[in-house]
């Protein structure tokens, strides 16, 4: 059952990626924006309607479920089982758009197709946390694909929405638990722009802060000048820094990301500041450094597809990458992951299966670090 999904991850991520961003995926045009929008306009759903997150039922992952119903325990093949040890720490996990429909501004929880590809993205991104923690990964009435494409005051509500679900799932994860534990906070495309919301309105200056090992924000732009302030944590500099931000773009040579820095340059963060270029973060997942190189044979392991893309191993020294003007570049053999790359060289569909191992390797030192 979860080769056979994630082959459909590999399936579905295309068209998931058009998700992403607004600010980076507004490459069809008018015609694109026009066959994407949501149907009429935003009409907010009944008060109290919301998802209920003392119910397991409306978590994808949270350490109270039965195994089989726990998305976050999948394991790429040839690697160790997890065991039996307790893992001390806790990652709450924001899955990325997986609502295509444009029937609606927002996702309903009883939407069965976009409800099993998020469990897929749990499955094949939050699962290199879970060496070391226990993962809560929420269901939330998502903002559908075409809010994305859109600057308005329907798309806006859209996304207000979806985040205020997150920010109550989030409210009940910290309530359940245990005061001092360690905690990840790690998203994408979507999730990664609530991600850093979340942050900014229920992290920064507040005593939860102190109990950051890290915040992976990946696949969504970040300004270190205009975004990284608000959030009241620094970009990860060292591989043994806690209670710091990550974040990078994965492009391969040659690389044109105009498409993300003529929408993005110019924008307001938080604070009013505009967004420029060349003020991108770019942590490099392999170093975990704040910028920096390293070569294929330092990359401790790449999601490949195997068995015909019914499987996948975790395989070593494949993909190198170096940050450069705020983007990561890939290089080395880079396998086949998948017809699914975007105009430009863009791999953000694959953020986190080039780095997969260096992703869990990366939370390993910074919990340690956070320990001492």
């Amino acid at each position: 059952m979860c080769a056979r999904r994630f082959l459909m991850v590999i399936v579905v991520l295309a068209l998931l990626a058009v998700a992403g961003a607004f600010a980076v995926y507004q490459f069809g045009g008018q015609m694109l924006v026009k066959g994407a929008t949501p149907a009429g306009h935003y009409a907010p759903p009944p008060a109290a309607s919301g998802p209920d997150y003392a119910d397991p039922a409306n978590w994808i992952a949270r350490p109270d479920l039965p195994p089989s119903a726990n998305a976050s325990l999948w394991l790429p093949s040839g690697s160790p089982p997890l065991g039996v040890r307790p893992r001390d720490a806790s990652t709450f996990f924001i899955h990325p758009t997986t609502y295509l429909e444009r029937d609606r501004w927002n996702a309903a929880l009883d939407d069965r197709p976009s409800q099993i590809r998020a469990e897929l993205f749990v499955r094949s991104q939050a699962s290199a946390f879970n060496a070391v923690s226990d993962i809560w990964a929420p269901k939330y009435r998502q903002a559908a694909f075409g809010a994305f494409l859109l600057n308005n005051a329907d798309a806006t509500k859209a996304l207000d929405l979806a985040y205020g679900d997150v920010a109550r799932a989030f409210d009940r994860f910290l309530a359940a638990i245990p005061a001092d534990r360690p905690i990840i906070l790690a998203g994408h495309s979507q999730g990664a722009l609530h991600l850093a919301r979340l942050l900014a309105e229920k992290v920064a200056g507040k005593p939860v802060a102190g109990r950051i090992v890290a915040a992976y924000v990946v696949g969504w732009p970040l300004s270190l000048a205009a975004d990284i302030p608000a959030t009241g944590l620094p970009p990860c500099a060292g591989p043994d820094q806690a209670g710091c931000i990550l974040s990078w773009q994965s492009f391969a040579e040659p690389a044109n990301p105009a498409l993300i820095l003529d929408s993005w340059e110019g924008t307001k963060g938080r604070f009013g500041l505009k967004r420029k270029r060349g003020d991108m973060l770019c942590t490099n997942p392999i170093t975990g450094t704040l910028g920096g190189a390293a070569p294929p044979e330092d990359n401790p392991g790449t999601l490949v597809p195997t068995a015909g893309l019914s499987d996948a191993a975790l395989v070593a020294g494949q993909v190198g990458a170096r940050c450069d003007r705020g983007f990561l570049m890939i290089g080395g053999a880079i396998p086949a992951l998948g017809p699914y790359v975007l105009p430009g060289n863009n791999y953000h569909v694959y953020d986190y299966a080039l780095f997969w191992g260096a992703i869990r390797r990366d939370a390993e030192r910074r919990l340690a670090a956070w320990r001492r």
